[in-house]
């Protein structure tokens, strides 16, 4: 399939994170979850929190390649503490991010809104997804905003 109006996608998918509790959205280009690899826009705003995950059982390759504004991805040891980190910028020089499976990752928004050309390997099974860290609280709790705060310091350092 040929993707045309991608910008077009973009701005709807912002306009839906910017009404969403979350601060984001997404645009499945999938039809369903037995299509193969996962394929989508995913949109933030400054403050949404992914908790850090990892995909394994079964092994997942991830993909960002930024469509607009500024994150930061970053992975993770199994204690928690940050590996790694890259800048992705629509302005930049570094535009593409590859997620090893079985790797701990987050992302932080640098700048008021930002969007990724996402894909993942393997099919979407809810059970099996994703494996949320142990060591970093959920989207539920309240101290994610800290937590938040913590990892937005250490792209700044």
């Amino acid at each position: 399939m040929i993707v045309k109006g991608t910008m077009d996608i973009v701005e709807e998918t912002l306009v839906k994170a910017r009404i969403s509790n979350r601060r984001r959205a997404i645009y499945c280009f999938h039809k369903s979850p037995d299509e193969t690899p996962q394929r989508m826009i995913n949109a933030f705003l400054e403050g949404t929190y992914a908790r850090p995950h990892k995909h394994e059982n079964p092994d997942k390759l991830e993909t960002f390649t930024i469509l607009s504004g500024d994150i930061a991805v970053l992975t993770f040891d199994n204690l928690g503490n940050i590996e790694d980190k890259v800048i992705l910028s629509y302005n930049g020089k570094n535009k593409i991010a590859e997620i090893p499976p079985r790797t701990w990752h987050s992302l932080v928004v640098l700048s008021q809104e930002a969007a990724v050309y996402e894909i993942i390997e393997g099919k979407y099974n809810p059970m099996t997804h994703k494996d949320f860290a142990p060591w970093a609280p959920s989207e539920e709790d309240s101290n994610f905003r800290d937590y938040l705060g913590t990892l937005r310091n250490a792209v700044s350092s």
